[in-house]
């Protein structure tokens, strides 16, 4: 007599759904704090910052943004001088972008893993996290395709910023690049950089995530 032979096999884990954030015009609205600091950092070292104009262009790093207005061989430590400011003169100011608490929610309530990979030294990311009450690891001092190193290493399959490096980054790491059109470029920018998706602000993310991870099951 035969015996009985079971087709059941051992159900896996479903590895958890890992979402990249960028930190800057994406989650936060950093113009009024980096704009505090810059007006901050002009007083202290006696040159002219044009702050209003260097909080246009946020996203690259910042010593890309420092070497406007300081020799070379001075940006570094002007880099260090900014950095022991921005504490006391950045996170007060900044708040949330409109909808950021609740697009990181939205990954948490579909059992996904939030992450923030920003070009933003990382102690100074907690420290605004931490004001507008989201909860994620972070990953600082990450530009462009750079960041693709943080993204690969968490297992993420989407990223979301708001600047044509982050689509660079996104694409380079395999993940789908979804971005808003709440920073220095434009829907047109980030489509013709190669975004997958372009969201007007991030009101629009928890629908869309809703609708992909239904897809995705």
């Amino acid at each position: 007599m035969g015996g009985v032979t079971s087709d059941l096999s051992p159900v896996l884990p479903r590895p958890t759904l890992t979402v990249g954030f960028d930190l800057d015009m994406t989650l936060i609205d950093s113009r009024p704090g980096i704009k505090a600091v810059y007006d901050r950092l002009s007083a202290e070292t006696g040159v002219w910052i044009d702050s209003e104009l260097a909080v246009t262009r946020l996203g690259p790093p910042l010593d890309d943004e420092l070497a406007n207005w300081f020799p070379a061989e001075r940006v570094a430590e002007i880099g260090d001088l900014y950095r022991a400011l921005y504490p006391d003169h950045a996170i007060a100011p900044t708040p949330a972008m409109r909808g950021a608490a609740e697009a990181v929610a939205a990954v948490r309530a579909g059992g996904g893993r939030p992450v923030v990979v920003t070009a933003k030294y990382g102690p100074n990311a907690e420290l605004h996290l931490a004001h507008v009450g989201i909860e994620a690891e972070v990953r600082g001092w990450l530009w462009a395709e750079q960041k693709a190193q943080a993204l690969i290493e968490y297992g993420a399959s989407v990223y979301v910023g708001d600047h044509v490096g982050d689509v660079r980054g996104a694409r380079k790491a395999g993940a789908l690049s979804v971005a808003v059109a709440t920073g220095p470029c434009d829907a047109a920018e980030l489509r013709a950089a190669g975004a997958d998706v372009v969201l007007d602000d991030l009101t629009e993310f928890p629908a869309w995530f809703a609708a992909h991870t239904s897809a995705a099951a």
